[in-house]
């Protein structure tokens, strides 16, 4: 059979096919009985009979993106890591307003389609999600050539979560002398990629460096980003009274906390309360940026900031042992953050 003027125009519907034949079984692993319809379907349907259990159940939604990250996982050719990154970036985000997840919807883009790789990509969103309760209920598969560049990758996912409308955390209980904890990071998570790469171009990605403990900046590099619902759920299950929850992303701890705190408050962070991973140090020294920059762009080992009141913290200490630091606590100061003194 000759080729088809689609696939020599660029697009090869069979590859897509072969695409979804090879995720099919991983993402119908994600399913659960709230799941009408998924894979295959035009609009994946899941039932909101189990809302009724709330008093008065409230929505939540958010879309990231994985970035610049990608182009870490073309250089080295691995491509199972960055499905975890997109689904949990996007728990987190609606974590922080005390959401549980219900479904995942996902976006893979390339200017060409790769089977193996592009269900690989799936593969860990899938697994995900299933280690999230949520659904993976459909996406889409999308070959493009002239809009990406040969061998680039877009991957972007929308996350649907559920929440009791007083059981919202939305940082507006935030008060004066509440301690601010920091839940650990698993590294660069899935933002600063643009700046870590040009930092790190000169090093070796795949030799073990002694200043990182033996390990290799690529391994670091793609270390999934990590998810903190688990942690979160243990915590209001044994009824800590969380204050508000900031998740450290893009923008880092000086733009990411102040969109929680009420308009008096601001917070001071104490640099060395935390244990900073060294791949940061590395970062910082070989493109020579200030700290003030390097708490803007990057987690800095804190993935997750919980703000709760002094007397809370001897049943976190009870309940989560030491996955965490005490890294700060709330002061007046009109929703400005200080690490240190220093102040954006």
């Amino acid at each position: 059979m000759s080729e088809s003027k689609y696939a020599a125009a660029g697009v090869d519907l069979d590859a897509g096919k072969r695409a979804t034949d090879l995720m099919k079984s991983a993402v119908k692993a994600t399913y659960n009985k709230h799941v009408l319809a998924g894979l295959g379907a035009f609009g994946g349907l899941f039932s909101a009979k189990s809302f009724g259990e709330l008093s008065d159940p409230v929505l939540v939604a958010s879309t990231d993106g994985v970035g610049t990250k990608t182009r870490v996982a073309a250089r080295l050719n691995r491509w199972d890591t960055i499905g975890h990154d997109i689904v949990n970036h996007c728990i987190n985000d609606i974590l922080v307003q005390g959401a549980t997840p219900l479904f995942f919807l996902d976006y893979v883009a390339s200017s060409k389609l790769d089977p193996e790789q592009i269900a690989t990509v799936v593969r860990g969103i899938a697994g995900a999600c299933q280690a999230a309760g949520a659904a993976l209920l459909g996406g889409e598969t999308a070959e493009m050539p002239g809009i990406y560049q040969a061998g680039e990758l877009d991957l972007v996912g929308t996350i649907v979560g559920i929440v009791d409308r007083e059981k919202i955390i939305d940082g507006s209980r935030i008060r004066f002398g509440d301690k601010i904890l920091a839940l650990p990071s698993s590294g660069l998570h899935t933002n600063g990629f643009t700046l870590a790469r040009s930092a790190l171009a000169d090093e070796s990605w795949i030799d073990p460096i002694p200043e990182l403990g033996q390990q290799k900046i690529g391994d670091i590099l793609l270390s999934p980003h990590r998810s903190y619902l688990p942690q979160i759920s243990r915590l209001l299950e044994v009824g800590v009274d969380i204050h508000g929850l900031a998740h450290i992303t893009g923008g880092g701890v000086i733009d990411n906390l102040p969109r929680i705190l009420p308009a008096d408050c601001g917070a001071n962070i104490e640099n060395g309360s935390w244990e900073i991973p060294p791949i940061f140090e590395l970062i910082q020294r070989n493109a020579e940026i200030s700290d003030l920059e390097m708490f803007n762009v990057f987690n800095m080992g804190m993935g997750m900031l919980v703000i709760v009141d002094e007397e809370t913290e001897s049943l976190i200490r009870r309940t989560l042992g030491s996955e965490y630091a005490v890294v700060g606590e709330i002061v007046p100061g009109n929703q400005k953050v200080s690490v240190n003194g220093i102040q954006a």
